[in-house]
């Protein structure tokens, strides 16, 4: 009988796309630790996110659930606290599930801090929260001589303020101070000297917008190798496609990406390429922080007692079909990366193993689970991705993948005033099936179904992989939230 694992280190980026690993053949991006980490584990190449955004996403992650069975819709809506999730299973079988970060599901609509912004079962050792304005770092920086603005969303405004004409203007703060190095730093603190098993999840907002990296990294990359979005000459053929795609593309805020309001036919392949030569600068930080983690588990002799999980809760459409963000039904935002390292010798042979299979965020509680040696009988859309780490391929394994979005609009309502919708039925589902393999450039096939009051089954542009105001003048121009 296989013997569980001792400790957990579950790490959730955010915003990270499926295609941006340097262990896919990605022409550009630098990631020696997530490398390594693949290396010695087994990476998932078609992985898929269940739901966008952030909270949606992450509740698919932590209950194991479908976003139509958790009913998360969106950031602000809460998620039951009565669904039985990841934490609180591991906690009651005995487990203490430690938070560095957020979760993104809240328990109501009103109130701040971790007691209502935080997944129960976690303990929130550093909480990360919007809701009461990053309170943690916001100290760790004043310590450190900064003078704060009182909007938090500002803490991401680069240094100089917002100037559209350099774009990789770097963070105000020093890389060793921003939320990523913050939140590495005190995990770093928890897993040192440790003697009890334990589960950390680690949770970090980059690459996340706003688009702005702390130097070294918001330079690391020269914006004229940066490749461009796989997209047709002009929008209007995505806006074609459907009602919503057009209101969609026509309704972008992208002061987040290129430091300035801008509409999507304006933006030329200088703003992209800087834009993403900034992108990737966020994600060669998130891995440099990782590796932090990796190199104190060795140093402290509890790598080969953990297992370690990296994933994202969604990716981005990066200007892929002329989108940016969070939006849209196109695969864009919801294949992610996924890695998983088993400590175990039951998980030797696999070491270095590719995946190709459909492979869902609802799987990864089942996992945990798994690895951690705790039965539960409950319902779970996702199923244990332990046999791939062991070599094998299940035989009844899917073979298509499933995402949904919600796009109602709980505050102004936009989208139910222009499509005349009542807000249950503004969302949408998609069903992939096909390879999507990031070296083989193959698109899916989708079937995406929709309220019944719009255009049902749009055609969909196949995208390929690797696979005028000059300031913003307020806050909520430059961040957008989860």
């Amino acid at each position: 009988m296989t013997k569980p694992v001792r400790n957990i280190l579950f790490i959730i980026a955010d915003q990270w796309r499926g295609d941006t690993l340097g262990a896919l053949g990605h022409p550009c991006v630098r990631t020696p630790n997530l490398d390594a980490l693949a290396a010695d584990g087994v990476m998932f190449r078609n992985h898929y996110t269940q739901a966008s955004p952030c909270g949606p996403a992450r509740a698919s992650i932590l209950t194991g659930l479908y976003m139509f069975n958790h009913r998360q819709v969106a950031n602000e809506t809460p998620l039951d606290a009565s669904l039985p999730n990841l934490a609180r299973i591991a906690r009651d079988a005995g487990h203490d599930p430690t938070l560095f970060g957020y979760t993104d599901t809240p328990l109501g609509p009103q109130g701040s801090g971790a007691a209502n912004w935080v997944c129960p079962g976690f303990t929130a050792a550093a909480p990360f929260l919007f809701s009461d304005g990053f309170a943690g770092w916001r100290e760790f920086l004043t310590a450190r001589g900064h003078d704060l603005p009182d909007d938090s969303r500002w803490l991401f405004l680069p240094a100089g303020g917002l100037d559209p004409d350099d774009m990789t203007a770097p963070s105000f703060y020093a890389a060793e101070h921003s939320d990523t190095a913050y939140l590495a730093n005190a995990a770093l603190d928890h897993l040192r000297g440790r003697t009890a098993p334990w589960f950390v999840h680690f949770c970090c907002l980059r690459p996340h917008p706003p688009v702005v990296a702390p130097a070294p990294y918001n330079r690391m990359y020269d914006a004229g190798d940066m490749p461009l979005p796989a997209r047709p000459d002009t929008p209007d053929t995505i806006r074609a496609q459907h009602p919503w795609m057009a209101w969609l593309i026509d309704n972008q805020r992208l002061t987040e990406y290129f430091r300035r309001p801008i509409a999507p036919g304006d933006v030329t392949a200088a703003h992209d390429r800087a834009m993403r030569a900034t992108y990737y600068g966020n994600c060669t930080e998130v891995d440099a922080q990782i590796g932090r983690l990796i190199t104190c588990l060795k140093e402290t002799s509890q790598y080969n007692d953990t297992i370690i999980i990296f994933c994202s809760d969604h990716g981005d459409q990066f200007g892929d079909n002329w989108l940016y963000g969070r939006r849209g039904y196109f695969d864009g935002h919801f294949h992610v990366p996924c890695i998983i390292r088993d400590p175990r010798p039951e998980a030797d042979a696999a070491r270095g193993r590719i995946v190709d299979d459909f492979t869902e965020s609802v799987d990864l509680m089942p996992t945990i689970l798994e690895a951690l040696g705790v039965a539960f009988t409950g319902q779970l859309d996702g199923r244990s991705l332990v046999p791939f780490l062991r070599g094998a391929t299940p035989k009844d394994w899917r073979t298509e993948v499933h995402w949904e979005l919600d796009f109602r609009d709980s505050v102004k309502r936009r989208a139910e005033t222009e499509f005349g919708l009542p807000s249950d039925q503004c969302s949408l589902a998609v069903i992939a099936t096909g390879a999507t393999n990031t070296s083989t450039s193959r698109p899916c096939r989708r079937s995406c179904s929709t309220s019944p009051k719009t255009l049902a089954k749009p055609t969909i542009w196949p995208t390929t992989r690797p696979t005028p105001r000059s300031r913003a003048t307020t806050p909520s121009d430059f961040y957008l939230g989860a």
